[in-house]
């Protein structure tokens, strides 16, 4: 056994890093502890009529194609845009960007400014659009 590790170390590193890589979300609090949800989800909650959609890319990302009436906050904006959001506070707030990396960050800073019935769409707009949801632009 030991031979082998020695003749393969990069192979053990390779698989030791992408495993880490796996675990990596679930260790580190990804998603800044709100519930992560996916697409039936998401559409459940927004055909209640009572969520709201906070997507946090850039302008751009949001002009090419976005879910259905959700909201444009990017992430560097978020913070000094806050005071826009305080309206829905009691609200279910499902946030989205390309592909849920971005979207931890923004439920950081969502649940210190108060809010607490937060949602992550995992995968975000990539999965919405892999599950054929509909998109505006």
């Amino acid at each position: 056994m030991t031979e082998f590790l020695s003749q393969n170390i990069l192979l053990v590193v390779l698989i030791l890093v992408s495993g880490g890589m796996l675990i990596w979300p679930l260790v580190s609090g990804a998603g800044g502890g709100a519930k992560q949800i996916g697409t039936l989800e998401a559409t459940r909650l927004m055909n209640t009529g009572d969520a709201v959609f906070v997507d946090v890319r850039e302008a751009t990302e949001f002009a090419s194609g976005r879910i259905p009436k959700s909201k444009n906050f990017p992430f560097t904006d978020l913070g000094k845009r806050l005071g826009e959001l305080e309206k829905f506070k009691a609200k279910p707030v499902v946030v989205t960007c390309a592909a849920g990396s971005r979207s931890g960050g923004a439920i950081r800073v969502l649940k210190n400014a108060g809010f607490s019935d937060l949602y992550l769409l995992k995968g975000g707009l990539a999965a919405w659009r892999e599950a054929s949801l509909p998109v505006e632009k």
